[in-house]
């Protein structure tokens, strides 16, 4: 019998983000918004199903699907301001303490902060070769022009008093960031790193792709789904099927050149009241 304690059928809800994924080339429509396919793969790979949270669908709606879900992922992007940023911004942003760093298409390693308990982070289920091998090889991707630095990062009590920092990662000029962060408290884990591209993304050719990589991607689903698995949340069948991303086709994108291979677009005309 299942374990009354254990969601064997987690929902994860994915934040779609504004554009279309390829800067207008497969739609141009100012409310279109998309969620790469790698973070649909990502979540699926390790046995849970997403629910697509539309950021400029009504509130009511968007209230509606978060009742359906078992945890969130934000995929991050580069919208900064306007309606994204309010649907997001409780979590995630602070201008005031961001800072330039050169990584965008760069592969890079994971330095573990010291004293760092291994069991109760995203790291649990890497075997002690891997963890070793994040420190020396290049197995993460990374894609981003701000970040901030564990100095920054410390002197912000809003941040330090939330959250651990779990690694650090260095960008092309050797200036060293906050790459891994979870929460003291609450099942928050955020990455300044793209866990999903090793596996399910071939259109820039600084993906790591090795064997260790696709490990790296594997268990941090399996980490992300575990912990969706402890929700308890089972609402009705028939809501759920109504809402899957199973509703929507992936377009192909690779030949876009912008490095997605696939993205689902989302062009519904709401309103926000």
């Amino acid at each position: 019998m299942p374990e009354p304690n254990v969601n064997l059928g987690p929902i994860i809800g994915i934040l779609s983000h504004p554009s279309d994924g390829a800067s207008g080339r497969l739609n141009n429509s100012t409310n279109v918004s998309y969620i790469a396919a790698s973070y649909v793969k990502f979540v699926e790979s390790a046995g849970a199903r997403v629910i697509p949270l539309i950021y400029n669908e009504h509130p009511e709606t968007l209230q509606t699907k978060l009742n359906l879900v078992n945890g969130v992922l934000f995929t991050g992007g580069w919208a900064k301001k306007g309606l994204y940023t309010e649907v997001v911004e409780a979590i995630f942003k602070d201008d005031n303490i961001l800072e330039r760093f050169s990584g965008s298409h760069h592969a890079s390693t994971l330095q573990l902060v010291k004293n760092v308990n291994i069991e109760e982070t995203m790291f649990q289920r890497f075997s002690t070769d891997l963890i070793a091998k994040l420190s020396t090889d290049r197995l993460v991707m990374h894609h981003h022009k701000y970040g901030i630095s564990p100095e920054r990062f410390q002197e912000n009590v809003s941040l330090s008093n939330f959250f651990n920092i779990l690694t650090t990662s260095t960008d092309k000029d050797n200036k060293v960031y906050v790459s891994t962060v979870q929460s003291q408290i609450y099942p928050v884990t955020a990455v300044q790193w793209h866990p999903e591209k090793n596996a399910f993304e071939w259109g820039l050719p600084m993906i790591p792709h090795s064997d260790d990589a696709i490990q790296v991607t594997q268990h941090f689903a399996n980490f992300f789904v575990s912990e969706a698995r402890k929700s308890l949340n089972r609402p009705p069948v028939r809501k759920v099927l109504d809402n899957l991303i199973y509703n929507y086709k992936p377009t192909y994108c690779g030949k876009a050149g912008y490095g997605y291979d696939e993205v689902y677009i989302f062009t519904e005309n709401v309103a926000r009241i």
